[in-house]
C-alpha cells in the first residue's frame, strides 16, 4: 500500500473512531441517534472531503490544471446536508422542544469529519474531547446550577365547584409555585371547567409534592404536570 493509500484509512478509521465516541455518549443516555448514527455521519463527513482532497486519485485522464475545485464549497455542502439530519430528531412536545443537543452533536461531528478527512487531526482530536466534556461533564455542572424548572400544568373541576383563578394561585404559590400564562377553557357541554397554565419552580421536588395535593382535593375532577425539557 502506497503511503497516499495509507493516509486516506488512517483519515477515515480516525473519523469512525471520533464519531463512534461522540455517539456512545449519545447512546447512553438513550438518545435516538446514538453511537451507529455518529459513527456513520463522521466517516461521510470525511469520504466527502477525501474527494477534494485526493482529486488525483479519481480525475484520471484530465490535467488537474484543467480542473479547479474549492474543497471549502465541499464542507458547505456537507453541513447543509447534515441540517436536514439535525432537524429529524428535533420534535416539538406542547410548548417543549427536545433533542436539540443531540442535534448540535451531529452537527459538531460532521466537522470533525470534514478535519480528519483533510488530515487536520490536532483540531479534530481537541474538537472530540470538548465535544464529550461538553455533553458530559458540563451536564453535572447544568444539573448544579440553580435554574427555573417549568411544566404544562392543567387542572379540571365540575362548573359548579371550580376553584377560583385568585385561589388556584394562591394554592399554587403555597406549593413554591409561579404561574408564568394561564388559559380558561369550558367544556362543549358546560359542565367542566379547566384552567391550563405554564407554571415554574426552582425546586423540582415540589412537582411530585403538587401532585399529591391536587390528587387529595376531591373537587378537582382531573390535571396534569407536563414538566419540559430538552
Amino acid at each position: 500500500m502506497d503511503p497516499e493509500s495509507a493516509q486516506i484509512i488512517i483519515n477515515l478509521m480516525a473519523a469512525l473512531v471520533a464519531g463512534s465516541i461522540i455517539g456512545l455518549e449519545r447512546s447512553y443516555h438513550g438518545r435516538p441517534a446514538g453511537f451507529r448514527t455518529h459513527a456513520l455521519v463522521c466517516l461521510a463527513s470525511s469520504l466527502l472531503m477525501l474527494v477534494t482532497v485526493h482529486q488525483s486519485k479519481w480525475l484520471t485522464g484530465i490535467p488537474l490544471e484543467a480542473v479547479r475545485t474549492d474543497p471549502t464549497r465541499m464542507a458547505q455542502g456537507i453541513m447543509t446536508g447534515i441540517g436536514f439530519l439535525g432537524a429529524g430528531v428535533i420534535f416539538k412536545e406542547g410548548l417543549s422542544v427536545r433533542g436539540l443537543t443531540t442535534a448540535a452533536s451531529i452537527w459538531i461531528t460532521a466537522a470533525i469529519g470534514i478535519l480528519m478527512g483533510i488530515g487536520f487531526y490536532l483540531p479534530a482530536i481537541f474538537a472530540t474531547l470538548v465535544t464529550i466534556a461538553t455533553l458530559s461533564l458540563f451536564r453535572l455542572i447544568e444539573s448544579g446550577l440553580p435554574s427555573h424548572f417549568y411544566a404544562h400544568h392543567f387542572v379540571r373541576f365540575d362548573r359548579d365547584k371550580v376553584m377560583s383563578e385568585m385561589e388556584l394561585r394562591q394554592f399554587l404559590e403555597r406549593h413554591g409555585f409561579k404561574v408564568a400564562n394561564m388559559s380558561h377553557i369550558l367544556s362543549d357541554d358546560g359542565a367542566q371547567f379547566e384552567y391550563r397554565m405554564v407554571i415554574w419552580t426552582i425546586d423540582p421536588k415540589r412537582l411530585s409534592e403538587l401532585s399529591s395535593a391536587l390528587r387529595d382535593m376531591s373537587t378537582v375532577r382531573a390535571f396534569r404536570i407536563s414538566p419540559t425539557g430538552d
